[in-house]
């Protein structure tokens, strides 16, 4: 299925293209709501086609980062552009694209007159096609050949990623190849070294291993076809005709992936899934046909379906993603499967938030957002009832819906073909996240049965450990740094390269800050980057916190981390910025708080603020700060 069979079709979608308002604003709100739709080839391409034309360089202001994208490969790629700008666009982000000349990416990175340099690109796909990579590659070779062959391709990936990573010092991804070669031997393929197809394969292996080595990214065509069936992907006659590995038609999964790349990149993907109840985790209503009656386990097809999806959902969980239940239900009725029926595979446990009663469901999402302490954009939700579903796109539009049928074998199909949770790598915390959501629960418990905000803060026993960047925390770190959005001063965006630059700074520092208390680990809550100036004032270069530990004094105890650590440098004055975003008003006036004083502020309400180092008295906390 190359179509986005998970978006909807949306009425009279061409009127809407037709109608685009003047107003850039207005234009970019509705060409985003018209890019989230079930869109086919043609319809990417009128869709980029009008934006770029109304649009030419995006609006001014962006909640999201404008990408500079370079395709850089060894066959036609002009088509795939349109597909991947509309995905940044279905996903808020303003990319431009860059293809070199046919079959020069080599040349063009080499060259610092090209007009790649010129281009100066933010993100680089590396989309070589399977023909290039398995020139001279025939049946004739031996084992020790094709040994040589791979390694000899390895050694050329490997170099063009080190020369893109040294000239710009940006994100790449390497497309994996697309089994286009057909089979000679058949079922045994392996047992012919020179087999074309095998070799394919054997590279495919050895690119995701020199890519985790390397830093590098993966783009899954491979296993997108596989999925699909490769007819569906690779068309020869096109192939010979224009030199289109990848056919039209896949063009819109195909820009979808590199979509959701970009946004994880940025820290778009979402984070959390809502799900109904009945008919959703279960057939039937629980409610009229009581625990015996629904459909859910062992038996029957349907009960299969209804525990394999269960059970997909408890594995995002086990990867990081939250799970919240938003369903219309006596909360009693709505909890008795969860404690009583054998083959529920979810448990209460599982979930962070649950929300049964008979309110409707755009406002019982915004209080499951308002609970979780997360964004409502970074929630999916999933129901069987088309209702339900047009409500909440039409109240939330923010809110992702992926479009179902009645038929839950689809239901983990649509989740995991939308790539909603794109991830780039999984840490202790992102498995962690759950217990810690249930850890706030008890907190919270604990601050309404108290009489007082010190009796609470002091109850919760709170320890800080902090520690300088290192290797250990690095996929964190720059995780952390790419996706906090609300309490983040200044929002900007690093590479692991940019944060192991830091690590090698002897004028600049950077702190990650875990949380503990009586009810468990928080993980690291806040990210700091400090850099010495030449006048000897110590810029915050960036600050940023996990909302769920406001409250608790660890912005002025962090403060008191940053004022030391200066002093190591030899500072006088701390400068700290705020830079606004869409997202980040809760934090304006953050230094003003912690006692700075504001020397300028910006039009768009931008500050910036110092303290004197020479007249600061750390403040006293809660808070036990221990050195990890």
């Amino acid at each position: 299925m190359t179509d986005l069979h998970w978006l909807p079709v949306i009425p009279d979608w061409r009127q809407g293209l037709k109608a685009l308002p003047e107003n850039v604003a207005a234009a970019w709100d509705k060409a985003t709501f018209l890019a989230n739709a079930r869109l086919n080839f043609v319809l990417t391409n009128a869709l980029d086609e009008m934006v770029r034309r109304t649009l030419p360089t995006g609006p001014e202001t962006l909640s999201t980062k404008k990408v500079r994208l370079a395709v850089l490969g060894s066959s036609t790629l002009t088509h795939l552009l349109p597909a991947i700008r509309v995905a940044g666009l279905r996903r808020g982000i303003w990319v431009e694209t860059y293809e070199n000349d046919y079959g020069q990416y080599l040349q063009e990175l080499s060259d610092p007159d090209s007009a790649l340099h010129a281009f100066k690109p933010t993100a680089i796909l590396l989309a070589l096609d399977a023909y290039h990579l398995t020139a001279g590659v025939t049946a004739a070779l031996d084992a020790e050949g094709a040994d040589a062959a791979l390694e000899e391709m390895q050694s050329h990936l490997r170099e063009t990623w080190k020369l893109a990573r040294d000239t710009f010092r940006c994100p790449i991804i390497q497309q994996a190849v697309l089994p286009v070669h057909l089979t000679l031997l058949g079922n045994n393929e392996h047992r012919l070294p020179g087999s074309r197809a095998h070799f394919v394969a054997r590279l495919n292996q050895a690119i995701r291993t020199m890519a985790e080595e390397d830093g590098v990214d993966i783009l899954a065509v491979d296993e997108r076809a596989a999925r699909d069936g490769i007819g569906k992907w690779h068309d020869a006659g096109l192939w010979h005709r224009s030199k289109q590995e990848v056919a039209p038609t896949a063009g819109p999964m195909y820009g979808d992936l590199v979509g959701r790349w970009l946004a994880a990149k940025q820290g778009r993907s979402f984070k959390c899934l809502v799900m109904d109840l009945d008919n959703t985790l279960w057939g039937g209503v629980i409610g009229d046909d009581g625990l015996e009656g629904i459909a859910l386990g062992q038996g029957s097809p349907l009960g299969e379906a209804y525990v394999a999806f269960q059970d997909y959902a408890r594995e995002l969980s086990r990867r990081g993603v939250i799970l919240a239940v938003c369903s219309k239900n006596d909360e009693a009725n709505a909890l008795e499967p969860f404690e009583k029926h054998p083959d529920m595979v979810l448990k209460r446990g599982d979930i962070a938030s649950f929300v049964a009663n008979w309110s409707n469901k755009a406002d019982n999402i915004r209080a499951i957002a308002a609970e979780l302490n997360i964004g409502i954009d970074s929630l999916v939700f999933i129901d069987d009832n088309p209702f339900e579903r047009n409500l909440v796109r039409q109240e939330l539009p923010m809110v992702a819906v992926p479009e179902v049928s009645d038929d839950p074998t689809g239901y983990p199909v649509a989740l995991a073909d939308a790539g909603y949770f794109e991830g780039l790598a999984i840490t202790d915390e992102d498995r962690e996240r759950t217990s810690q959501y249930q850890g706030n629960k008890a907190r919270e418990a604990l601050k309404a049965s108290v009489t007082d905000l010190p009796a609470y803060l002091r109850g919760l026993e709170m320890q800080l450990i902090w520690k300088r960047f290192d290797k250990i925390g690095l996929q964190r770190i720059t995780q952390l740094i790419n996706k906090s959005n609300q309490f983040n001063l200044t929002t900007r965006r690093y590479t692991e390269d940019d944060v192991i630059a830091v690590m090698a700074d002897p004028d600049a520092f950077g702190l990650q800050l875990r949380l503990t208390d009586r009810f468990g680990d928080n993980g690291i809550i806040a990210i700091i980057i400090g850099r010495l100036q030449e006048n000897k004032d110590l810029l915050i270069d960036t600050w940023l916190m996990s909302c769920r530990v406001l409250g608790r004094q660890v912005e002025p105890t962090t403060l008191n981390l940053i004022a030391q650590e200066a002093h190591k440098l030899g500072a006088k004055r701390l400068i700290g910025e705020y830079i606004p975003t869409k997202k980040n008003g809760m934090v304006k006036d953050h230094y003003a708080k912690l006692g700075f004083v504001v020397l300028e502020t910006g039009p768009e309400g931008g500050n910036r603020a110092m303290l004197d180092l020479a007249s600061f008295t750390p403040a006293d906390t809660f808070i036990h700060v221990v050195e990890g």
